[in-house]
């Protein structure tokens, strides 16, 4: 029941409705009671009295069968959907290959063979090796139907894209070594990375391209965001974009990932505090994001604004964040949710360290779905901090009962999730501002966040975290926010 709320919850609007089309076509029976029970689901209705609503009395094992039956529909229909609106390089250099092999089949020689070469052209421009040998082998099948080929050639040919086959193949592993020494925590990041380049011969400079390192920095990026230790990867990304930047290999065939790198780059220097060279291959970026006629500007354009803002914001230029996060285009971006989020949380963080909090506060109630969806959608710390703003806006408008509601609420939802994260801080965070706000003259709260800043890593913690931290010490001695917010990031 679960898995079927689950991939309702995940369709669009336009996809349910297409969804329910097809059912009613599909339904050969009127009692058919399948978009009934999707109906019901869509609107999150999960009781042990479903089948009594759809059926008035209780019946299990149609019920089940229901379900079955709906669940199996809803998998096909997705496939059929992304199948349907596949545009991948991959899938297009398939259809030419397939397509040859039928024409082979017919005895259509001629036609056969140009279409071959389209696959080939095709899968050598995007570096696809595993279907450059299926178009290898297939030339060399039918090859004495065409006096013009030369087999030695083709055989040269496939050998040597068997050679880079077997290095992407190296690569993978390379990837899948690194990931599970990583999440054993054996040794430092960089370490894991430099050992297993060493023991599998990868070499930066001559092995690695923009999508390697693309794959490289997703990783690493993953395991900095749960251990927060940025500055452990920077060298690495630092030396790995020199090299490839000084032996630009195969960068126009790469842009996606160029630009993805870039991004890794600037975010790695953000997060280790200097703004400055993060801005500097932001700009980067932004040139790349123009390329091929700006292929890529508006897939990365959520992402780019975000980072953009933020270096923007901690560089004392908050009039600028906030000015590009307000004319930005949320509603044609609508297919990067994630990112939506976190620009729209920004927007808000950013009014509410220049007091702007009624303003900050719209922000806040322009987000009407559950933490169940949101942390679906984002991720749990999403909503955390979320939930953190919220509690700290109406602290700063003295809503009182709303308040204690709220924060009665986080430490009931929260302490669990923060505990089994090791976030305790975050919950040492509430009790402080819970002693703040409900006792302000109990001298056990500025003793309190004394100790609780203390105990902070200003070069490894999270900016949004920090500037919670920021605001009670603010509050407390009574000092501008947004000038300790900066001044604690520096410190």
């Amino acid at each position: 029941m679960n898995t079927l709320v689950s991939i309702i919850q995940n369709l669009s609007s336009s996809e349910r409705a297409t969804f329910l089309l097809q059912l009613k076509k599909k339904n050969k029976r009127h009692d058919t009671k399948n978009i009934q029970l999707f109906k019901l689901l869509e609107q999150d209705v999960v009781s042990s009295d479903l089948s009594v609503l759809l059926y008035g009395k209780k019946a299990t094992g149609a019920f089940h069968a229901l379900c079955k039956r709906l669940h199996d529909s809803l998998i096909e229909f997705i496939a059929t959907q992304n199948f349907a609106s596949e545009s991948s390089e991959e899938f297009e250099i398939l259809k030419f290959l397939m397509a040859s092999r039928v024409f082979f089949e017919q005895k259509q020689y001629n036609i056969a063979f140009k279409t071959l070469r389209k696959a080939e052209q095709q899968a050598l421009k995007f570096n696809l090796y595993a279907i450059l040998n299926e178009v290898y082998y297939t030339k060399i099948q039918y090859a004495h139907h065409n006096t013009k080929l030369e087999v030695t050639e083709i055989i040269t040919q496939q050998k040597a894209n068997k050679i880079a086959l077997q290095h992407e193949e190296n690569l993978n592993i390379f990837y899948a070594m690194v990931q599970n020494q990583l999440s054993k925590d054996l040794k430092s990041t960089e370490k894991i990375i430099r050992e297993n380049l060493s023991n599998f011969n990868i070499s930066i400079s001559e092995s690695l391209d923009h999508k390697s390192l693309y794959k490289i920095l997703e990783i690493v990026t993953q395991k900095a965001n749960i251990n927060r230790d940025y500055g452990a990867v920077l060298d690495f990304v630092e030396d790995s974009y020199r090299a490839l930047n000084v032996n630009s290999r195969k960068a126009d065939k790469q842009l996606f990932y160029h630009i993805q790198v870039l991004y890794y780059v600037a975010n790695a220097y953000f997060r280790n505090r200097n703004f400055n060279a993060s801005d500097t291959y932001l700009q980067l970026m932004h040139v790349q994001m123009q390329e091929q006629q700006n292929k890529y500007y508006a897939r990365f354009t959520p992402q780019y604004t975000l980072l953009k803002s933020l270096v923007l914001n901690y560089s004392s230029q908050a009039e600028k964040a906030i000015a590009l996060l307000t004319s930005f285009n949320f509603a044609k971006h609508t297919n990067q949710l994630s990112y939506i989020l976190d620009l729209q949380l920004s927007l808000v963080v950013f009014y509410f360290q220049q007091s702007e909090f009624k303003l900050a506060l719209g922000g806040i109630n322009q987000f009407q779905h559950s933490d169940q969806w949101y942390a679906k959608k984002a991720s749990t710390i999403w909503v955390i901090k979320k939930a953190l703003i919220d509690i700290l806006l109406h602290i700063e408008l003295d809503h009182f009962e709303v308040v204690a509601s709220k924060i009665k609420s986080f430490q009931k939802k929260y302490t669990s999730v923060l505990k089994q994260r090791k976030e305790t801080k975050v919950l040492h965070f509430i009790s402080c501002i819970n002693q703040f706000y409900f006792n302000l003259k109990n001298p056990k709260t500025s003793k309190e966040f004394e100790k609780l800043t203390q105990q902070l890593d200003t070069q490894k913690e999270d900016l949004f975290i920090l500037s919670f931290y920021a605001w009670l010490n603010a509050r407390i001695n009574k000092l501008d926010l947004y000038t300790t917010t900066l001044q604690l990031i520096r410190r």
